[in-house]
Formats: structure tokens, C-alpha cells, sequence
């Protein structure tokens, strides 16, 4: 297949006309059936910890958040939920940043799940050390999951501050990850007040420079206790919108842009669409749909953006249906 240019990227994230559109949809879903079959995998997600040690503008378990009921599961209650994923194959265990799961915990936690499942572990927990992710992977760890959220470096100071100290480089700890030999997945929000079209299309040029094998779309969803809620646009037009046509657009251009690799039907495209989500994103080019996995009595208080938790409880129904 031809791989498009940035100016013909451009041109499809502006279009509006909806049986050209049809168009772009009809070749993602070709490009996905031609290129990874048309399987659907399963990942079972497990949210392991909300506590976060960052602040970040768009997140509602940021560790700005005071009035957020933090919890972190026992790695009992993570068994528990692993065994249940054996019948997908793989357990996603995602968390904010939290240090509270220190190097030894997770590397026991992974040398534990694999000796009693044999499941394919995915760790999303952050901005680690090289130390720890090097741990982790020697105990067992398959892939890893790190989200740049946009290529705009100055877009992305403002909704992810770095931390005292320690500058935030997100595509450095890809390639560490890649040197590790993990399959690494990372992905991007829609409609980030701030971002312009533009930006976005460098966003997907770097998923194919990156070669990434899992990437993640979806849109941006507000939280009225974040600071990004209340942030003014990009002027003069520029404005990408954080709408469910926006997010599929992206979606099957990330498609095209990497043939091969696992994209999920995101929770916050479903947010947005409800029951229809799930099936709206694999007919646009995604392969992979996530269910949640994690006890009830958590998954309310990992509440990145509003909805999410009754999203998920949703489609875990549905799965099991």
C-alpha cells in the first residue's frame, strides 16, 4: 500500500464530506484485515493502584486530586484477576505512577503471574527507571504500554509537568523499552485543548517512525476537577475537536500508518458512542478490545476521565454476553 504524506493526512483530518469519509474507513478496515486478520484479541485489564505521583493537567487520578480516595490492590486480588484473563491470553496491569509499587513488588508480582498463569503480562505503570524496567522485563514482563499523548513539545509541558528534577522524556523511555526487547505500545489523545491539526499529524507520522507495535487513539474527555477543563482552545480554526468522528478519523490513519500493529477499540471512544463503540472502532481499523478485569470496588475510583468506570462495567457486560 501507498503510505500517505502529511499534507494528504492533513486533508482527511479536515475533511467533512461523509461518503469520502466512508472511503477512509472502507480502506483502514481493508489495510487491518489484509494485515492482522480479522481476529479480535482480547486484553484483560486490571487497574492496580490510582495513586500517581504526577500532576498531570487531564488526569483525574493526578496526584493533585486530594479528594480522591486512593487504593492499591494486593497482589492476591491481581492473581485473582490474571486467572481470570487466561481465557484471553494476556493481563494489563495498569496503574498511575506509583512508587508505592516498588521494583521487587512488581518483578515478584510478574514472576508470580507467570508461574501460576503463564499469561502474557503488559505493564503500564509510567515513567520508570531504566533500572525497573530492565527488572521487570528479566522477571518476565512481555510488553509495555507509555502513551506520549502529543508529539508537541510544548503542548505537552503544559498538560504533563515534569517532575522536580527529572525532566519528562517519553519517547527516550520507547526506545529504552525497545532496547529491553519489549513490544511497546503508545498512543495519543484527540482534541487535547491546545492541539492543532498540524500537530496531530506529526503525532502520526510518529507512530510509523517509532514502529510501534500496540498504539492506542482516543479522544479526550474532560474532568471538571483537572485543570485542562478549563483551558481555551487553539485559535484561529486550528482547534482539533475531541469528537467521535475526529477520533476514528485518527483512528484509521493510525491504521494505515502502521499496517501491522494491535490497535484497541478505546474505552473513551465508547465513552463518547456507548454500546455501538466497541464495533464502530474495529470496522475503522482497530483489532484489540480491552475488558476490564478489575474488582467493582476499585474500578469507580480509577476515574481518569467522567464516565470511564461505567464505560468499562459496560463493556465487560457485554463481553460476557
Amino acid at each position: 500500500m501507498t503510505w500517505l504524506n502529511g499534507q494528504d493526512i492533513l486533508c482527511w483530518l479536515r475533511a467533512t464530506n461523509e461518503e469520502r469519509l466512508e472511503d477512509l474507513f472502507r480502506l483502514a478496515d481493508a489495510t487491518r484485515r489484509q494485515y492482522v486478520g480479522d481476529k479480535v484479541h482480547l486484553r484483560g485489564l486490571v487497574e492496580v493502584s490510582n495513586h500517581c505521583v504526577r500532576r498531570c493537567a487531564y488526569c483525574g487520578v493526578s496526584a493533585h486530586r486530594a479528594d480522591l480516595v486512593r487504593y492499591r490492590m494486593t497482589q492476591d486480588e491481581i492473581l485473582d484477576c490474571a486467572r481470570k484473563a487466561v481465557e484471553y491470553g494476556t493481563v494489563v496491569l495498569q496503574a498511575g505512577e506509583d512508587y508505592g509499587l516498588t521494583t521487587e513488588w512488581v518483578a515478584e508480582l510478574i514472576r508470580r503471574i507467570k508461574r501460576e498463569t503463564g499469561v502474557v503480562v503488559t505493564l503500564s505503570l509510567g515513567e520508570r527507571p531504566d533500572e525497573d524496567l530492565a527488572a521487570w522485563k528479566q522477571a518476565g514482563a512481555d510488553r509495555y504500554l507509555l502513551r506520549f499523548e502529543t508529539s508537541d513539545p510544548d503542548l505537552y509541558e503544559q498538560i504533563h509537568p515534569s517532575l522536580p528534577g527529572r525532566p519528562s522524556d517519553r519517547f527516550a523511555i520507547l526506545r529504552t523499552l525497545k532496547r529491553l526487547g519489549y513490544e511497546v505500545g503508545s498512543g495519543v489523545m484527540v482534541g487535547i485543548p491546545g492541539q492543532t491539526f498540524e500537530s496531530l499529524v506529526a503525532d502520526i507520522e510518529v507512530f510509523r517512525e517509532l514502529q510501534l507495535d500496540m498504539i492506542g487513539v482516543g479522544p479526550y474527555i474532560a474532568h471538571p476537577a483537572t485543570p485542562l477543563a478549563s483551558c481555551p482552545p487553539a485559535p484561529d480554526g486550528r482547534q482539533v475537536p475531541n469528537t467521535e468522528l475526529m477520533a476514528c478519523k485518527v483512528l484509521a490513519l493510525t491504521r494505515l500508518a502502521r499496517p501491522d500493529a494491535n490497535i484497541p477499540s478505546t474505552t473513551a471512544l465508547a465513552t463518547l458512542r456507548h454500546d455501538s463503540a466497541v464495533d464502530l472502532g474495529l470496522s475503522r481499523g482497530a483489532n484489540v478490545v480491552m475488558p476490564n478485569l478489575t474488582p467493582a470496588r476499585y474500578r469507580c475510583l480509577y476515574e481518569i476521565y467522567p464516565g470511564k468506570g461505567a464505560c468499562l462495567q459496560r463493556q465487560t457486560q457485554r463481553q460476557a454476553q
